[in-house]
């Protein structure tokens, strides 16, 4: 006997509550196979691709592209299983009908095996199995009067409290009226639907008329001034009658001012991350102590490394090779604490953290079991996560579960910092940017390569001398690396 699934979108990853639809994958119609990707969403962390644990015939479809649907809501309904002929599931009248007819037809042998649901958990970046290939299937054209009748459109069922698509909007696969909007990136499509910018009134700079981020700024900076030139104007008093503090009250404000105030929704990757960081600043009771270091000979070593041959060892992974020992020596800062059971829960295995700034924000990717890699490791896996992260293709078990954080700010120029604990983390090491400054080298005054160490922690795991022993171990093999060997 047939049925009508109901997909619902998953939970995406921790504290990730809803998701937009930025492209749906298969339309109305489609016959679907188990695990295959139906639907690309964007949450405050990365894109993703969702896949319906179902496999028969999509019968419907909820929200149309730019629509934000929380976690639980539906996606898709699909038709799963077969009907005594064989045919797959449908109610015996309009699109379910028609759909499973051309799945039928456009089988070959006849036949749709039956479908069945996946065993597989989706926690919003996929299961194990690889999707199948999809096939597109036209819904069959009843006759009437033993002529063919073009088949009617099929409606796209929204829920209740979904907002509607703008008109000339895009929903599902289907073209605006004038053609493709040529925009590949979703940085873009999102840039101008966050700023209401019909990308079909811009002649994109890119290659075949390809519209680029800088086409969608140039056009939102010159619809500002057109803005504010027009507010100007219409609010302006006439020269006859000057407007005065005394004529209005002393307290209106400025028009003219009100139109160059700007205002950013904390949404997405930004309302993610300010959401994050103020959680931390509430529960976390935190502390900063810091070192100078002499990198010098750290550099050396790097040099002598990347000089034997092979692949090219990064900077960051040797600090983080640094890290995971002094961690081993001090476990209480690979840490985190559970407020509703007060209790200090320590983890045997390092998962590092490193801070990654893309153009989508900032955001923290995370190298699983850091303490079993070696430099070389260390460095590839730094390479494809960072990668990942400027294309916004992390998956949310990528950004998720870090036990220690590294955050090497010195790309940005800068010596110092006390940035806050990524929650739920108990602590982060900062690594300011490396430079030559005059310091004493065995009883002389020396150029030498310097840089400054960081430690944030949370007070409640442990006190100022465990961070300070973790902070000066970590000082010391900056300075001298062979301490690292001696000691693991």
């Amino acid at each position: 006997m047939a049925q009508v699934l109901e997909f619902k979108l998953p939970d995406l990853g921790e504290g990730l509550t809803e998701a937009e639809i930025v492209r749906w994958l298969v339309e109305v119609g489609d016959v679907v196979a188990v695990d295959q990707p139906v639907v690309e969403v964007e949450t405050a962390k990365a894109m993703v691709e969702v896949p319906c644990p179902y496999g028969g015939v999509v019968t419907a479809r909820f929200g149309a592209e730019g629509t934000e649907l929380p976690v639980g809501a539906p996606l898709l309904t699909v038709a799963v299983g077969e009907t005594a002929d064989g045919r797959p599931a449908g109610d015996g009248s309009g699109a379910g009908t028609a759909a499973a007819d051309g799945a039928r037809d456009g089988a070959s042998g006849g036949r749709e095996p039956a479908a069945e649901g996946s065993g597989n958990v989706l926690v919003g970046y996929g299961t194990s199995q690889a999707p199948a290939r999809r096939r597109r299937v036209r819904p069959a054209a009843p006759a009437v009067n033993g002529r063919s009748r073009a088949p009617e459109p099929v409606r796209e069922t929204r829920p209740a409290g979904t907002p509607q698509a703008a008109p000339g909007a895009r929903t599902g696969r289907t073209a605006p009226a004038d053609g493709p909007v040529p925009v590949i990136s979703p940085l873009v499509r999102r840039l101008a639907r966050e700023n209401g910018l019909d990308l079909r009134k811009l002649a994109g700079s890119g290659p075949d008329g390809l519209i680029l981020r800088a086409d969608v700024e140039h056009a939102l900076r010159a619809a500002g001034t057109q803005d504010r030139t027009e507010t100007t104007a219409a609010t302006a008093p006439a020269a006859t009658t000057p407007a005065t503090p005394a004529a209005t009250g002393g307290s209106a404000r400025s028009t003219a001012g009100a139109a160059s105030v700007t205002r950013v929704p904390l949404k997405g990757i930004r309302g993610a991350v300010a959401d994050k960081l103020s959680r931390s600043r509430t529960e976390i009771p935190d502390a900063t102590c810091w070192v100078d270091a002499d990198a010098t000979e750290l550099m050396r070593t790097r040099a002598a490394m990347n000089a034997a041959g092979g692949p090219k060892i990064s900077v960051l992974a040797l600090l983080a090779r640094i890290c995971t020992a002094a961690l081993a020596r001090f476990p209480e800062l690979n840490a985190s604490v559970d407020t509703g059971a007060r209790e200090i829960v320590r983890y045997a295995d390092v998962h590092l953290g490193f801070a990654a700034q893309t153009e989508r924000g900032l955001v923290v990717p995370v190298v699983r079991d850091a303490h079993t890699r070696d430099a070389e490791s260390l460095t590839a896996e730094f390479a494809r996560l960072t990668e990942a992260a400027r294309a916004g293709t992390l998956t949310p078990g990528e950004l998720t579960g870090g036990t220690f954080t590294l955050n090497n700010y010195g790309v940005f120029g800068v010596d110092g910092s006390t940035p806050i604990i990524n929650h739920p983390e108990a602590a982060m090491l900062g690594v300011g940017r490396i430079v030559p400054k005059p310091w004493v080298h065995e009883g002389e005054l020396a150029v030498r390569q310097v840089v400054q160490l960081s430690l944030t922690f949370d007070h409640r795991v442990c006190d100022g001398g465990t961070a300070g022993g973790f902070l000066r171990y970590v000082a010391d093999c900056v300075e001298q690396p062979a301490v690292l060997l001696r000691t693991v």
